[in-house]
């Protein structure tokens, strides 16, 4: 059973949430949370595997309630999905930063958001549609120029040919096709790969790929 903290200041859109999470027999939905203090508290009481967290509310803002869920170690087994809008592209980029494991537009497809929750929950990261890619390009591309990180002196020639697939959002599935790998073997590399780096999940691949130079924002385009 996956476990669902929902965090809206908007009733309704909690209660369209549940009504859809709660049909299915995996997804349970604990509770509900219309700010981030309130989120924060439930999260340390209740652990949920996934937290939706929406981002403008008020008290604590949901940047900060992400920041805080995701710095405690007790909870790091909690995901964080935000949910957002186009017009919030700056906050995205801010939350997977603070740790969030990627993030749903609000207006997304009910079966959209239900693979979304089991996508997370299995531990990898929510940034496979191309929109989600182009939007991190976009707001990291307008930073500047990444330096080559010595993190990155850990990691092996094929490991650094792998992060660099995993921060286009490809599954495990699709980079063993590309690389001509098993998937098996994906998937020990990139634990191998975020054990080395101290990456809470592939969310944090993807931005410190970006912020590492081993991908160029703007490959998209």
């Amino acid at each position: 059973m996956i476990r669902v903290l929902l965090v809206d200041d908007q009733t309704l859109v909690r209660a369209g949430f549940r009504s859809i999470l709660d049909g299915e027999a995996d997804i349970q939905v604990v509770a509900e949370a219309a700010n981030g203090a309130d989120a924060v508290r439930l999260t340390r009481e209740l652990r949920p595997d996934v937290v939706l967290m929406d981002i403008r509310m008020p008290e604590v803002d949901g940047l900060e309630a992400t920041r805080q869920v995701c710095a405690d170690p007790r909870l790091s087994g909690v995901k964080v999905v935000i949910l957002t809008t186009f017009d919030l592209d700056d906050y995205v980029y801010g939350a997977l930063r603070a740790g969030a494991s990627g993030f749903l537009l609000k207006d997304t497809e009910p079966s959209e958001m239900i693979n979304g929750v089991r996508v997370v929950a299995r531990g990898d990261a929510l940034l496979a549609p191309s929109v989600t890619r182009r939007l991190i390009a976009d707001v990291v591309s307008r930073g500047r120029r990444p330096e080559p990180s010595p993190r990155l002196n850990v990691l092996t020639a094929r490991e650094r040919e792998i992060i660099a697939v995993v921060a286009e959002g490809l599954s495990n599935d699709e980079i063993a096709a590309r690389l001509v790998l098993s998937p098996a073997t994906v998937k020990t590399h990139v634990s191998r790969i975020m054990t080395k780096l101290d990456a809470r999940d592939r969310a944090q691949l993807v931005v410190l790929s970006y912020e590492s130079g081993v991908v160029t924002p703007g490959w998209l385009s």
